[in-house]
């Protein structure tokens, strides 16, 4: 095999390697509140997760697009796919950081933190106004906006059935969190399975084995999807618990109502604006919304502090573990 044909063999394999991790580390944004709430047994809701990933894998094109060809620009040839593999090792190294820590991180931001990093430590070229538009204004605004549409959408459940009967509501709402968790998974496979694509994109095209950087050949999102999923079902429990039962006492109407924000916004971004946005921070920031109507203690403040400390650091800490990683690889891929 030619090297460049290795080079690309490999960083499609770190890729994968980053789209499990990213399976097992986010299964928590489409289930937790489900498995918490005791509307799905967890296997049942890691299963749900796993299948509507893969369904969503297939309408991330835009997401993937972005990902591919806006935010770095890279010349053809085997030292720049070595670029690549180093900024997918620094995602796949925060990725396990804060799996093992349960924090809910972004595995989207470490994967383009870790790739404008080793970008940058080679003197390459980072697009920033493509950060800027696709990346940095959405990690701002899509907190935002999930906690008050999480926390409005709350508001709307408890007027609309304020004569309900709290037990029949209950058992109701966990009926209705089988669809909006379904909705959640499809929207995370429409995010995140994109993002893997999207380097795999990447790599074919460094690798000078395609002429178009936003070409998607069909079997990257059956790979992409199908190793996605495999990660979901084997489940990231540290994070199900932390998103699940440690920010706020979840119940069924919460949880439905967190979902069915967080999943429309996660909808909206990928098919309307193609930007890839972080299912984690939709999911928790809305989490955050729905407990903000009980009163604002409901929300335990201390681990939202820990979770967000986490998404500020992932950037750079990713950004800055994959420019290391350039410096070990560089002689590999020379």
């Amino acid at each position: 095999m030619s090297p460049e044909l290795i080079a690309v063999l490999a960083v499609i394999g770190v890729a994968l390697v980053f789209d499990y991790t990213n399976g097992f580390h986010d299964a928590a944004n489409a289930i937790a509140t489900s498995i918490s709430t005791r509307a799905l047994t967890p296997r049942v809701a890691l299963a749900m997760a796993a299948v509507g990933n893969f369904i969503g894998a297939h309408f991330g094109a835009e997401v993937a697009k972005t990902v591919g060809s806006g935010l770095v620009d890279l010349p053809t040839g085997v030292p720049s796919l070595g670029i690549v593999f180093a900024g997918v090792i620094g995602a796949i190294t925060w990725n396990i950081i804060t799996w093992y820590f349960g924090l809910p991180s972004s595995s989207s931001h470490a994967l383009i933190g870790g790739l404008v990093g080793s970008t940058v430590a080679a003197s390459g070229t980072v697009l920033w106004s493509g950060i800027g538009e696709n990346v940095i204004i959405p990690m701002i605004l899509s907190p935002m906006v999930g906690f008050i549409l999480g926390y409005i959408a709350m508001v709307a459940v408890q007027w609309i059935f304020r004569k309900g009967h709290p037990g029949k509501l209950n058992r109701g709402f966990r009926w209705a969190q089988t669809a909006s968790a379904a909705a959640m998974s499809v929207g995370h496979g429409m995010q995140d399975a994109a993002k893997t694509i999207g380097i795999v994109v990447l790599a074919l095209f460094v690798g000078g084995y395609q002429d178009d950087a936003t070409y998607i050949p069909e079997w990257a999102f059956w790979t992409s999807a199908a190793v996605l999923a495999a990660g979901t079902y084997a489940g990231g429990w540290r994070i199900i618990r932390t998103l699940g039962r440690k920010i706020i006492d979840l119940r069924p109407p919460e949880g439905f109502a967190a979902e069915t924000v967080a999943s429309g916004v996660l909808y909206f971004n990928a098919l309307v604006l193609g930007a890839p946005i972080s299912t984690t921070h939709t999911i928790t920031s809305a989490i955050m919304g729905v407990g903000a109507t009980k009163r604002l203690s409901a929300v335990r403040w201390g681990v939202a502090g820990n979770i967000v400390g986490a998404w500020i650091l992932t950037f750079p800490a990713a950004g800055s573990i994959g420019a290391v990683m350039y410096f070990v690889v560089r002689p590999l891929f020379s």
